[in-house]
C-alpha cells in the first residue's frame, strides 16, 4: 500500500520532506505519493533525489501554513496538500498520510475527511516518549483539551493496541496520569476515569505521576491532550537543556574535555535515543484511516521514520483491531442499556 506524504508541510518543506521520501523509496521500505505543488516539488526535488523509483507526484494547489487557522484552512484550502492527502487515504489510493505540517490543521482534515471510527468519540495522538525503559507512548499527546472519563477509556484501548500490535508488548502496562498514586487523587474526572480503566480488563497498573513517566512505570500514559502536549514539549525541552549544560560542563576543564572524548560514544547514543527524529511521527488513533503527524522541525531522517511508523502501522492493521475493540464495547454498553 503507498503511503501518500504532504511534501509541502513543516518548517523545512518540501526539500527535507522529498528526501526522505526519496530515502525511503530507494530503500525500498514503501511506495511513495508526494502531495504539493508539481513545480516546486520538481524544481526542488531535483537536489533531493527526484525522479526516484517508486515515488509519484499528485499535484495540491494549495499548502496550509503552519499558523494558519486550522478551521479557516479547512474551508478555504479544498485542494491543500493535507485536503488532497487526506482524500487519497479515504479514497483507498494510500495507506496512510504523512505530515509535518500545521498539527491542527492535519487532525482537522483527517477528522472531516476520514471520518470517527464507530464506538470513538475523540481521536487521540499517540506519542512516543522516551524512557529508562525504551519507550512509552503518550496519549492523548494535543489532539483533546478537555476530556470525559469514558474518552480517557478509550484513549487506553487504543494506545495498549498500538502498542501491543506494533511493538509487540503483550499486555501493555497502562497507566493514568494524575497527581498521585492513591485511587482518589485528581479531579472527579480523573478519579472516573481510573474507576473505568481498573474495571477495563487492561492490564492497568494505576495512576502514574509526572516524575514515574522517564522511569519507565508504564507502556501507555493516558492523559488529556493539553496534559500530554505540556508533558511531551517539556520533555523534549529538558532532554535538549541537559545536553547543553552537560556540554558546557565537560569543555570548561581539560579533564572535562578528556572525560567527554572518551564518553562520546555514549552521549551519541543517549541524545539519538532522546531525538524525535528517531521516533518519525505520532498516529492519530481513532480515525476510518491512518494519519502520521510529525515534528513540524522534522528533517529527511524524521520524515523517512515516520513513512516507516506508517508502514508498520499498516503491516499490523492497528486501525483494523482498534475498530474490533470499539464495536465490541459498543455491543457491551448496548446490551447494558
Amino acid at each position: 500500500m503507498k503511503i501518500a506524504v504532504d511534501a509541502m508541510g513543516g518548517d523545512y518543506a518540501p526539500l527535507e520532506v522529498i528526501k526522505g521520501a526519496v530515502a525511503a523509496a530507494r530503500a525500498g521500505e514503501a511506495e511513495i505519493i508526494l502531495v504539493g505543488d508539481p513545480a516546486e516539488i520538481e524544481q526542488v526535488g531535483r537536489e533531493a533525489g527526484l525522479p526516484c523509483p517508486g515515488i509519484e507526484v499528485v499535484p495540491a494547489s494549495q499548502k496550509v501554513e503552519m499558523g494558519e487557522h486550522p478551521a479557516a484552512a479547512l474551508r478555504q484550502k479544498k485542494d491543500s496538500s493535507l485536503a488532497v492527502g487526506a482524500r487519497l487515504v479515504k479514497e483507498g489510493r494510500a495507506g496512510a498520510l504523512v505530515s509535518a505540517g500545521n498539527t491542527g490543521a492535519t487532525m482537522a482534515f483527517s477528522l472531516f475527511t476520514l471520518g470517527r471510527l464507530p464506538g470513538i468519540e475523540r481521536p487521540a495522538i499517540a506519542a512516543p516518549l522516551p524512557t529508562v525503559r525504551g519507550f512509552a507512548v503518550l496519549i492523548d499527546a494535543g489532539a483533546n483539551a478537555e476530556v470525559k472519563p469514558r474518552y480517557l477509556l478509550q484513549f487506553a484501548q487504543m494506545g495498549s493496541i498500538y502498542v501491543e500490535a506494533t511493538f509487540g508488548r503483550a499486555r501493555p502496562r497502562v497507566g493514568l496520569l494524575n497527581v498521585g498514586a492513591e485511587e482518589e487523587k485528581g479531579t472527579p474526572e480523573l478519579q472516573e476515569a481510573y474507576r473505568l480503566l481498573a474495571a477495563s480488563g487492561l492490564n492497568f497498573v494505576g495512576n502514574v505521576e509526572g516524575r514515574d513517566v522517564p522511569l519507565g512505570a508504564a507502556d501507555v500514559i493516558v492523559c488529556d491532550g493539553f496534559t500530554g502536549n505540556v508533558l511531551l514539549k517539556f520533555a523534549e525541552g529538558l532532554a535538549e537543556g541537559l545536553f547543553t549544560l552537560l556540554k558546557g560542563e565537560l569543555v570548561a576543564s581539560v579533564g572535562g574535555r578528556l572525560g567527554a572524548y572518551l564518553a562520546g560514544p555514549a552521549f551519541r547514543r543517549l541524545r539519538k535515543k532522546m531525538d524525535y527524529a528517531e521516533y518519525g511521527g505520532a498516529p492519530l488513533l481513532g480515525l476510518k484511516g491512518l494519519t502520521i503527524i510529525s515534528h513540524g522541525s522534522s528533517d529527511a531522517r524524521a520524515i523517512r521514520n515516520a513513512i516507516r511508523v506508517a508502514r508498520e502501522s499498516l503491516k499490523q492493521d492497528v486501525i483494523g483491531k482498534i475498530a474490533q475493540v470499539a464495536a465490541q464495547a459498543q455491543d457491551v454498553q448496548g446490551s447494558e442499556e
